[in-house]
């Protein structure tokens, strides 16, 4: 496995993946998009002209670009101290605060590649007011027993069992990855067709192309309770060249809808996690029947005999040397909340707001 480095994934394409995007999203008031870690965001922001910078406050505050999860970055659930995930999710959300205000802070958890997930992880996702999460690594069999039982989609009780007075935190699984849909990588990275919609040019493939897309909605939705289905259009290190993306989409979202003139129901359209949970919790509220479930997403296994566990063990002196920072700045913390709370001037000695 090999995962690029907060310093290495910026020049590996990250920023040109913004620039493009910012683009894009002015060129049509219709797209969206949704970033994750502030990592990467903040880098690219301190780089940004004026302009640039008013033009993409404008995105956020228009709903066109949103953030999901909005933490420092996505952080493993396993390993991970809980008092380094409350300081890394602090830290990314005081700063889309200060960037945008309310309209930058985010609704929902987008934890889609850590190999597992922990009820001590959501709680937190819950008491950072954060009203969904996202994931796609459970246990194989629980996936093929939840699609086979139109279970997706779940309240999570986030609290000790004894204890339980939660309301519980509403999950979303993904159907398969976490990756465009099969054959629909609109992206220079991968090498499936686009759509071609010009009947003059060699390789038209319009209604060929919409009915494959149409037959994996209709897979999926056979999994999932609801009328509304959520397709994943990315991947990794995707959208360097985001308007090829945008382009093809475009074509996509209007000739699927033209097919409801031959009696197709469905409808397509741009939209983000925050806007799906709050359809699909309308549609939940409508029917009241959604299950809830208890405990963790622990151990993950990807199939039989392949159980991504050893990563709970392995690299113990990096761990080592993570908790002791974490210690240090824990220490410094105190010492400046005490040194803040004896000033007379009345100045923050941080800087900017730290919250949980």
């Amino acid at each position: 496995m090999n995962h690029r480095t907060v310093r290495y994934t910026p020049k590996a394409g990250v920023q040109y993946i913004l620039d493009t995007v910012v683009q894009s999203l002015a060129a049509d008031p219709e797209r969206r998009f949704t970033y994750v870690e502030m990592a990467f965001f903040t880098r690219w922001w301190r780089a940004q002209s004026p302009k640039t910078k008013e033009l993409v406050t404008k995105l956020v505050k228009s709903g066109r670009l949103q953030f999901a999860l909005g933490a420092w970055s996505m952080a493993d659930e396993a390993t991970v101290h809980y008092a380094d995930a409350i300081d890394q999710m602090t830290r990314g959300h005081d700063t889309l605060k200060r960037l945008f205000g309310d309209c930058g802070i985010p609704r929902v958890s987008w934890q889609i590649d850590p190999f597992g997930h922990s009820r001590d992880h959501a709680e937190i996702f819950r008491d950072s007011a954060l009203d969904a999460v996202f994931f796609q690594r459970m246990d194989y069999r629980e996936k093929l027993a939840r699609r086979a039982s139109k279970s997706m989609e779940v309240l999570w009780d986030t609290s000790v069992p004894q204890k339980d007075t939660s309301p519980g935190l509403f999950t979303s699984m993904f159907y398969d990855s976490y990756c465009y849909p099969a054959t629909f990588c609109f992206d220079e990275k991968c090498y499936d067709a686009p759509i071609q919609d010009d009947p003059e040019m060699t390789g038209y493939n319009v209604n060929e192309r919409v009915s494959q897309f149409l037959e994996y909605v209709d897979r999926v939705r056979q999994s999932f309770a609801t009328n509304h289905i959520m397709v994943l259009m990315g991947c990794d290190f995707t959208y360097e060249n985001a308007n090829t993306n945008f382009k093809n989409t475009d074509k996509l979202i209007k000739y699927v809808n033209a097919r409801q003139e031959q009696g197709s129901r469905i409808n397509l359209l741009y939209s983000t996690p925050y806007c799906y949970t709050l359809a699909v919790n309308e549609a939940f509220n409508k029917s009241r029947k959604i299950e809830r479930r208890r405990g963790d997403f622990f151990p993950y296994a990807s199939g039989p005999s392949s159980y991504w566990t050893g990563f709970y063990t392995s690299r113990p002196a990096l761990k080592g040397f993570v908790r002791q920072a974490s210690t240090l700045l824990t220490m410094c913390e105190q010492e400046l909340s005490v040194k803040h709370r004896n000033a007379d001037d009345g100045q923050r000695c941080f800087g900017r707001y730290w919250w949980c």
